[in-house]
């Protein structure tokens, strides 16, 4: 039910005889006593798991974020990393982290774990991804490869070879070189640890 442009109310009940009696009881508060009107479009009886909710929704009694929103949030992280945007790694570090942060300050609250580690895995491939592309020459690509730990071979034959960013970001040369580790060092913040930190705060200290 709506009340005003920015309020909106969902209320749970046990069976549907109850959600008819509530529903007609609201209504006639709102309407007769608060002088409000209620839209009927978006006011409905409805099983939980029907009912959406200022993007989440609910699954076998368990909260979790509305498929529109996740996609909302992979369309948001895939500009933020996109080889494309011309600018220092340091501003999309910060830029990331600012908007990945905000995102899981509110939706952070789902119990739906399962999608996380491959978003976790899916950004830290986009991210190899723009150094790849940012290094642009092949012997500023050995350099820098075998700087961060990859054997002279691999970094030689990555570096020349001609598939694309996003096919070389998941070679060897390219993981052996720019780890988990040295990734989070430059300042990219892992999903799944802000999940950690909201599910189970004394793990994570």
């Amino acid at each position: 039910m709506r009340f005003s442009r920015t309020t909106h109310l969902i209320i749970m009940v046990k069976s549907l005889s109850a959600s008819t009696r509530v529903m007609a009881s609201i209504r006639r508060f709102l309407e007769r006593k608060l002088r409000l009107q209620v839209n009927e479009k978006k006011s409905k009886v409805a099983p939980v798991e029907e009912c959406g909710f200022l993007g989440f929704v609910f699954v076998k009694g368990k909260i979790r974020w509305s498929d529109k929103s996740f996609l909302e949030f992979k369309r948001r992280l895939r500009l933020f990393t996109g080889r494309s945007w011309f600018v220092s790694m340091e501003y999309r570090y910060r830029k990331l982290a600012e908007y990945m942060r905000g995102w899981m300050n509110y939706y952070g609250i789902s119990e739906y774990y399962r999608p996380i580690p491959g978003i976790d895995e899916w950004l830290r491939r986009r991210i190899r991804m723009c150094y790849w592309k940012q290094w642009r020459y092949a012997r500023t690509k050995v350099r820098n490869l075998l700087k961060l730990g990859t054997s002279k071979r691999h970094a030689i034959m990555t570096a020349i070879s001609r598939r694309g960013p996003w096919h070389l970001a998941r070679t060897m040369a390219t993981q052996a070189g720019m780890t988990n580790k040295w990734l989070s060092e430059q300042g990219l913040i892992s999903v799944k640890e802000q999940w950690v930190k909201i599910h189970y705060p004394a793990s994570a200290r």
